[in-house]
């Protein structure tokens, strides 16, 4: 194995490039467990609601034959899988870890249930179309930057996006003034007139929405195929993510980013035939996610009311 491979342009234009590409699921999911969490609730169940809504994507542009409205089903299902969330840990006031955990098995066992039904068991699956590196006039003919941020897919710049409105959005508005006071103090909130369950239901649903855009573009945008469990974990790191970025969409980008690199440079060592056994490869992103919440945990605080059911006249 070259070494010198590490240091040439091509070798980081296209690491970079593949970081951006495999952490937007990661930043999905993320900044809607942001949002989600910054309510109060935790959704430990965005990696069944991830796998839905590829299932959901994959299934819808099979039948319709358009990726943008097999993503319309998918973020569907996934507020559909939101809504059950927040029933359970809103409504009934159910432990929030464990109906997390629940909603997770949920959509892990309920993806591949419809898939089977949907296309049986066969030796070649099937794949779709999918959606495809968007190129930019000019941008994404532009020399390094180009390749690393203007040849990405739809849903990469979505993601992108969505981090500056949902900062603005938590900090400058009347919502997330609500959304920030639910989750500090519901019971001061209550008092305000702020409907507390109102509220979170909004954030949990929203938020699972994001995730199911997250597992959408593992099916139609990276893989263009659905497979068992085939998110492999993106939801959960989503959610140490989370506790990395301190519930901020900015810093939140960043930890995605993080993993997103780890990722592309262990499938690039893989490529290049180097002589390190590739299940110690594999865990090399989870590894480093691992390090990374070791040194931030005890700094990171996050809401108040974080996995407190809010009931009225208590606290």
């Amino acid at each position: 194995m070259d070494w010198n491979q590490f240091f040439q342009e091509a070798f980081i234009v296209s690491l970079l490039a593949g970081a951006v590409r495999l952490s937007t699921p990661i930043i999905l999911a993320a900044l809607g467990e942001v949002i989600s969490e910054r309510s109060g609730v935790l959704n430990l169940g965005v990696e069944g609601v991830m796998l839905m809504g590829a299932f959901g994507s994959f299934w819808g542009e099979t039948v319709t034959g358009s990726p943008w409205l097999g993503l319309v089903i998918g973020m569907l299902i996934g507020a559909l899988m939101g809504l059950i969330m927040a029933f359970f840990s809103v409504t009934l006031k159910v432990d929030q870890v464990i109906s997390g955990m629940g909603l997770y098995l949920f959509g892990m066992g309920m993806s591949s249930f419809l898939y089977r039904i949907a296309y049986g068991v066969r030796t070649t699956p099937p794949s779709v179309e999918g959606l495809s590196g968007l190129h930019l006039p000019v941008l994404s003919d532009l020399p390094v930057v180009g390749p690393i941020l203007f040849q990405q897919d739809a849903l990469a710049y979505i993601a992108i996006l969505l981090v500056p409105v949902l900062s603005f959005v938590l900090a400058r508005t009347t919502l997330g003034l609500k959304i920030r006071a639910v989750g500090e103090n519901p019971q001061a909130a209550d008092t305000l007139g702020v409907s507390v369950n109102a509220v979170r239901y909004l954030c949990v649903i929203f938020g699972s929405v994001l995730a199911a855009l997250g597992g959408a573009h593992v099916a139609i945008a990276h893989l263009k195929l659905f497979g068992d469990n085939m998110t492999v974990g993106r939801g959960f790191i989503a959610v140490a993510i989370v506790y990395f970025g301190k519930w901020r969409p900015a810093m939140t980008l960043v930890g995605a980013l993080v993993f997103g690199g780890a990722y592309a440079l262990q499938l690039w060592i893989q490529a290049t035939g180097a002589p390190i056994p590739h299940q110690i490869l594999l865990m090399l992103p989870y590894i480093l996610t691992i390090l990374i919440l070791a040194l931030v945990a005890r700094q990171a605080r996050g809401p108040a009311a974080l996995t407190k059911p809010f009931r009225r006249g208590e606290g």
